[in-house]
Parts: structure tokens; sequence; C-alpha cells
């Protein structure tokens, strides 16, 4: 029953959630904090709001494990797809939400990974589920990106006259 439950779930929820939880004016909002952040550091910063999974993923919903993996699979490949991976100093770092499940992933490339641990990046994850919780979506976002800001600027500090070009787009992905 739980299975079916959740096929329901995501088969009801699309775009237009994430978009109703992150409106345009709060999207624009988000990307202008990227932009500003991305200025301090050499690393690169998405974010990706997502309703639900697609279908080819439903059949294999299952237990909570099976739907973490599931989470954690699709966050890998919006990683792909938005290039996040393909930065020049390997940082790029994509902070995924998928609604239906009320998963998040924070998916960092090998230039960063390596160097900061898992325990502190499951303690950024939970204090935006945390915020999330309560309510405060653009808040907890806000937190999230100021954090992920700061490990980039701890390893990837902007150097003065030194190039910083903007390898990726800024702007929030809502699917």
């Amino acid at each position: 029953m739980n299975r079916l439950l959740r096929i329901l779930r995501h088969r009801w929820l699309d775009s237009r959630d994430a978009r109703r939880l992150v409106p345009d004016d709060m999207a624009l909002r988000l990307s202008r904090r990227i932009a500003a952040s991305e200025a301090r550091h050499s690393g690169e910063i998405r974010l990706c709001v997502e309703a639900a999974l697609p279908l080819s993923y439903l059949w294999r919903l299952g237990d909570e494990t099976t739907v973490r993996v599931l989470a954690r699979e699709r966050a890998m490949s919006w990683f792909g797809r938005l290039g996040v991976w393909d930065t020049q100093d390997n940082n790029g770092v994509l902070i995924y939400l998928l609604l239906a499940e009320r998963s998040i992933e924070l998916v960092a490339d090998r230039g960063l990974s390596g160097r900061v641990d898992q325990t502190r990046w499951q303690a950024m994850v939970d204090r935006l589920a945390g915020r999330l919780h309560q309510g405060a979506f653009e808040d907890g976002l806000t937190q999230a990106l100021e954090e992920v800001s700061a490990l980039l600027v701890e390893f990837f500090p902007a150097e003065a006259g030194v190039p910083n070009p903007n390898e990726l787009p800024d702007l929030v992905v809502r699917a």
C-alpha cells in the first residue's frame, strides 16, 4: 500500500508544484545569492527543486532505503545534466530537493567532496530539512547556499587579480 501511495504522489506532483514552492521572485533572489556567492570563490553552485521522480524511476520505488537511493541517483543525474561536474577545479555543488519524498541531496564534485567530512554535509542537510519543515523555504535555501558558499570560500577562495569566470548559470532549476 505504501508503494502505491508513493507512486500516486509522484504522479500527482509536477513542475507547477516546484514553481509554487519557489515562485519566480524567490527564484530570482536565490539566483542573485548564488551569483554573489560565486564572486567570493571559484566554485559553482546549482540549485534544483524537482517535484517528483519521472515515470522511469517509479517502478523501483519501495521502502525508505530504496527511496533514498533513488533520490541520490536522481540528484546525480541532475548533477551531470546541469554540468556541475564539468568545472575547471571540479568544485561544483548541487543542492537538490525532491518534493514528493521530502528528500534533500547535496552533491559535491570531487575537488570539494574529499575535503569535507560526511558528517558536515549531513549537518547541512539536517539544518535545511528543519527549516523546510518549519515552512521557511526561502530562509532554508538561503542558509544552505550560505553554508555551501562558506565551504567553497574555505577551500577555493577567489584570488585577487585571477579571473573567476561564471562557468554555469546561476538560475534555479524548478522541474
